[in-house]
């Protein structure tokens, strides 16, 4: 698969004349025709609903697009509870699930009418206490433990995560909940992240299925939804063939027709919790070359860093990199891309071969759109980008503002020298 940018240089060179790089920059129309495309592979099932991972992009201009095809929020934090609620989203359309959970963000999250996920049995009782009385609808959290395996593949490791019910505390918890008075039940699990394969979907919905049919029968409870979470990832890399949406769907809806439908179960709402599918490859971080340095290695010196994108530098992660205007020339240059903080895995590339790059060429950082932005933070006093959004009639939008030095130094106003600083340098 050949990535290609959705910005041009021309476009680029118009766009820093008002936002100065580095920035992030998302694609309206590839958000729209990707939402589109999910609704229509579930609309099979008609309780069917996204609930977006807030925190892959908590941006409210482009969470607004995907409610225009129906989606909530998923929200983990306050903020983010805060954030949906103030952008008019409905109760029933916010999922809350998080863990350690403090006891104010359940009170809010009950406040506001939003589905609480339960991560741990023992919150039931904390809960409570909160709340006095449980909500009528509750969901919990799932973790079988050992490993999530595809065929021989181990897809990721739930018995290392720090997440969920185990399937004894499953039934315990169900049983619990029915004799508090809970009426509506969901089930949520997340056992792998970023799969690039249509099979994970359909084996965590049978795996899921199976378990509400055994908690039906054994529990009685009414299982209003399941919730599959997320964990549909994205080709970061150009030989990664993307995910089909509707061979996913397909294979969750032949799984529902062979296990929820015989079991009187074919009221079964299913939600999905996708982040990093829905935005991720609709976004792009904009920086310049700015320096180049010839030591025991080629070195780009870019005018972003990891505060910028902080995937690279913490898992060691893939993205891949256009050098705009330059994209048809061939990659004989070897070169490591790299950021001006004081860490040296303040690297968004290692030995990566691009064509040959000059100071003042602008890089197109690939598929930062979930997990960029929101993952910034300011260490040596960086400041966050902007967020600019390109849309569909090819205007550039700001929808989030670079932050400033005053921005950084505005916690300090509790010290008599938050009014000595040249807000001006």
């Amino acid at each position: 698969m050949q990535k290609k940018p959705f910005v041009t240089k021309e476009q680029i060179e118009e766009i820093v004349k008002k936002y100065p790089t580095p920035f992030h920059i998302y694609d309206e129309k590839g958000i729209r025709k990707n939402a589109e495309r999910l609704k229509k592979a579930f609309s099979w099932n008609q309780g069917y609903k996204e609930f977006f991972a807030v925190k892959a992009t908590p941006n409210p201009f482009l969470i607004d697009i995907l409610r225009d095809y129906g989606c909530g929020c998923d929200c983990s934090s306050l903020t983010e509870l805060m954030l949906a609620n103030a952008m008019g989203v409905k109760g029933e359309d916010i999922m809350f699930s998080s863990n350690d959970t403090p006891a104010e963000e359940f009170a809010y999250a009950a406040k506001i009418g939003a589905t609480i996920n339960l991560d741990d049995i023992t919150h039931i009782d904390f809960l409570e206490k909160i709340l006095g009385k449980l909500p009528e609808t509750l969901s919990c959290r799932y973790n079988p433990g050992g490993v999530f395996k595809i065929s021989n593949s181990i897809m990721d490791n739930p018995g290392d995560a720090k997440y969920g019910f185990t399937t004894e505390q499953m039934f315990e918890g169900f049983r619990i909940l029915r004799k508090k008075g809970v009426k509506h039940f969901g089930i949520h699990a997340f056992l792998a992240s970023n799969t690039v394969t249509n099979a994970y979907y359909p084996m965590l919905a049978k795996e899921l299925f199976e378990l509400a049919v055994e908690l039906k029968e054994q529990t009685g409870a009414h299982i209003r939804f399941i919730n599959l979470s997320g964990g549909i990832g994205i080709p970061y890399r150009p030989d990664q063939e993307p995910n089909d949406i509707f061979e996913i769907a397909d294979g969750v809806k032949n799984a529902y027709q062979k296990i929820l439908v015989p079991a009187g179960m074919g009221d079964v709402a299913i939600y999905t919790e996708l982040g990093r599918f829905m935005m991720g490859p609709y976004g792009h971080l904009i920086t310049q070359v700015i320096h180049e340095k010839h030591t025991h290695k080629e070195y780009l010196g870019c005018d972003a860093c990891a505060v910028n994108l902080m995937r690279p530098a913490m898992y060691g992660a893939y993205h891949h990199i256009t050098v705009l205007g330059k994209e048809n020339e061939p990659c004989d240059h070897k070169y490591d891309v790299t950021g001006s903080l004081c860490e040296n895995n303040d690297k968004f590339a290692i030995d990566r071969m691009l064509p040959k790059v000059e100071v003042g060429d602008y890089l197109a950082i690939h598929d930062t759109g979930a997990h960029g932005f929101s993952m910034g933070y300011n260490y040596n006093g960086k400041l966050r980008s902007a967020e600019l959004l390109l849309k569909e009639n090819g205007e550039v939008q700001l929808i989030r503002r670079a932050e400033t030095p005053k921005d950084y130094f505005a916690t300090f106003d509790c010290f008599d020298i938050y009014n000595k600083f040249d807000w001006n340098a």
